[in-house]
């Protein structure tokens, strides 16, 4: 049997120099974004989302990025879940990418806020029909008696929607994640990984620096 302390990797294929990288994170997001997409990674856009409920206790799942532009990241979800529950308490969280075929990690601070309804429309239609049903369908994060329970839901809403569109459920929607931190994490050989990181000052400038490995 493998022994578990004898597995590692050695990373060998990039390094991150500050005079290579841009001013902005959102920049340098998008470069690395964009040969993420031209390396074909399999679900490019899971990424690890970390909150914290009222009792500080925190919890991570994953769930896909649908959008990112200069003002952050955005997610959707059900507003009845675990994790909005969280947000609804602490705004602050924490989503992290990993991109294993390229060696690079990616982590962000920042305050998740509701999107607007003209926003959470125009995603929720753009979704596959069982997408849109199951949004209605899944109690999410609650005890449910059985599988059946989802399947019967599922038909029920199947069959209620059946001769008309599908409208978003007023418990359904996106968050943006408005980022005040962001590392880049390039793998190295011999664990001398490259990490910068940027950080947002009070006059909205953002402030790099390299941190150890």
């Amino acid at each position: 049997m493998l022994n578990i302390a004898d597995i590692r990797k050695d990373y060998m294929l990039e390094s991150l120099s500050e005079k290579d990288i841009a001013n902005n994170p959102l920049q340098q997001f998008e470069k690395w974004w964009q040969q993420s997409i031209e390396s074909n990674i399999d679900e490019v856009n899971a990424m690890t989302l970390a909150t914290v409920n009222n009792d500080g206790k925190p919890s991570a799942r994953i769930v896909l990025l649908k959008g990112y532009d200069e003002n952050g990241f955005v997610f959707f979800t059900n507003y009845q879940s675990e994790k909005a529950a969280d947000i609804e308490i602490n705004t602050n969280v924490c989503l992290v990418f990993f991109w294993k075929e390229l060696e690079r990690q990616i982590r962000i601070e920042g305050v998740a806020t509701k999107i607007s309804d003209a926003q959470n429309d125009e995603y929720f239609n753009s979704r596959p029909v069982d997408s849109k049903i199951g949004a209605w369908a899944s109690p999410q994060s609650k005890a449910i008696a059985s599988r059946e329970v989802l399947e019967n839901n599922f038909e029920s809403y199947k069959n209620k929607f059946a001769d008309q569109e599908i409208s978003r459920p007023p418990h359904w929607g996106g968050y943006l994640i408005s980022p005040n931190r962001i590392e880049f994490w390039q793998g190295r050989p011999g664990r001398l990984h490259d990490r910068i990181e940027y950080s947002l000052e009070e006059n909205n400038q953002w402030k790099v620096v390299r941190l150890a490995p």
